[in-house]
């Protein structure tokens, strides 16, 4: 089976690298240089061997993580209700023959439980399994996760809920460790996804001393270290895959603040600091905001350097992985050059202090949306292929210029 994949992504890349020179011989976006970005001194351990190996990651958005609290129709029908497209192996090989060696699986699980038990459906769990495994297939690694669960009555951070809490991530994690146990370290589970308080005026952020954001951060803590034992104890090759754990709403600025702690862990360094980061926010996120990035203006530059500073100096010089699992830069009225020199900056930068970085593709290209598409599923193709160059360029901490 893997034999038959490598063939077909050999083939997929062949078909993708001539499509992109076609598209540049026609425009004049331009690749910058980073050659100036030097990499920092990462400890050498196993652990950060492994998250420099998934280099380059891309998230199946809008998919599995898609929910629908009224729908009442056929279960399985909600993968395609966000994004429009049902997902097949042959974009999994399209992804992997792109150049992306991480899949970061996002999966929302509460409209397909039942019981006080939560017990999953057991078609919704086959199916995520299918795709899980055509992406292993493929030789990549699988970031598989709890994303949008973050409800009252399944996993919300707070006092008031952590019992249910508690529950809901114990309940789900017991069933996903028995599924995949006999699965390789190509496997990677992730706790949650921006754990938050939902609905409130801190949702994204709280400053100082703020109680309710003191309280929430150290009902993440709690729930971090329900699913690291939760896991190890299943067994299998549970007791040793690798762990990923998000602070609150994933921000690195919780994580690395003395809000967020680290799971205590059986397994000798096997937990990753999981970040998401749309920085700098004006150009990456909102709207309108600015459609303007230099990779030489000092002022955007230093946001992304600044708290991928703070991630390297808390976790990776002291020999803790780090992956931003989101990341990304909307389309806003054709500034692909600037989202080019954005997507090279970023990955660079990430590179040189050790860091795997997963862009958030949502496929949206048009309309008044998140327009984070990258990959055209419905046609397999890339419409913009300097952007996934820009990426492939500077992934991977032996693309970046050693320090002498």
């Amino acid at each position: 089976m893997r034999r038959l994949c490598i063939l077909m992504t050999a083939l997929l890349l062949w078909m993708m690298m001539t499509a992109a020179c076609i598209a540049q011989e026609g425009g004049n976006v331009m690749i910058p240089d980073m050659s100036h970005i030097l990499q920092f001194k990462v400890p050498q351990n196993e652990a950060m061997a492994f998250v420099q190996d998934m280099r380059i990651g891309w998230n199946l958005g809008n998919t599995f993580d898609a929910t629908h609290d009224s729908y009442t129709g056929d279960e399985m029908n909600i993968e395609s209700l966000w994004c429009g497209v049902k997902t097949t192996k042959e974009m999994i090989q399209a992804v992997k023959a792109a150049g992306f060696n991480t899949l970061r699986l996002p999966v929302s699980w509460h409209n397909h439980v039942s019981g006080e038990d939560f017990v999953i459906s057991k078609r919704w769990l086959d199916r995520v399994q299918e795709v899980v495994d055509w992406a292993i297939d493929c030789d990549m690694y699988v970031i598989l996760n709890i994303h949008h669960d973050n409800e009252k009555g399944f996993m919300y951070p707070s006092d008031e809920h952590q019992e249910t809490s508690e529950r809901y991530v114990h309940a789900i994690w017991t069933q996903l460790s028995e599924r995949f146990a006999a699965y390789d370290e190509h496997l990677i589970f992730e706790s949650l996804n921006e754990p938050r308080l939902k609905g409130t005026d801190i949702e994204w952020w709280f400053s100082g001393k703020e109680p309710r954001g003191v309280a929430a951060a150290e009902c993440i803590n709690r729930l971090n270290q329900v699913f690291v034992d939760t896991v190890r104890a299943s067994g299998g090759n549970n007791a040793q895959r690798y762990l990923m754990v998000p602070g609150y709403c994933a921000a690195p600025a919780f994580e690395a603040a003395s809000y967020f702690r680290v799971p205590e862990d059986t397994a000798d360094n096997r937990i990753i600091i999981s970040a998401h980061a749309y920085t700098p926010y004006s150009f990456a996120l909102e709207m309108p905001g600015t459609r303007s990035f230099s990779a030489i203006s000092a002022s955007q530059t230093r946001e992304i350097a600044n708290f991928m500073n703070d991630l390297y100096k808390k976790f990776v010089a002291n020999g803790i992985p780090v992956v931003i699992g989101e990341f990304g830069a909307m389309e806003k009225d054709g500034n692909l050059q600037d989202r080019v020199e954005f997507a090279a900056y970023y990955v660079a930068a990430a590179s040189a202090r050790g860091f795997a970085c997963c862009w958030w593709d949502n496929n949206i290209f048009s309309g008044s949306g998140e327009r984070f598409g990258l990959f055209d599923r419905k046609n397999l193709s890339w419409p913009a292929p300097e952007l996934v160059e820009a990426l492939m360029k500077y992934a991977g901490f032996d693309r970046i210029t050693p320090r002498e």
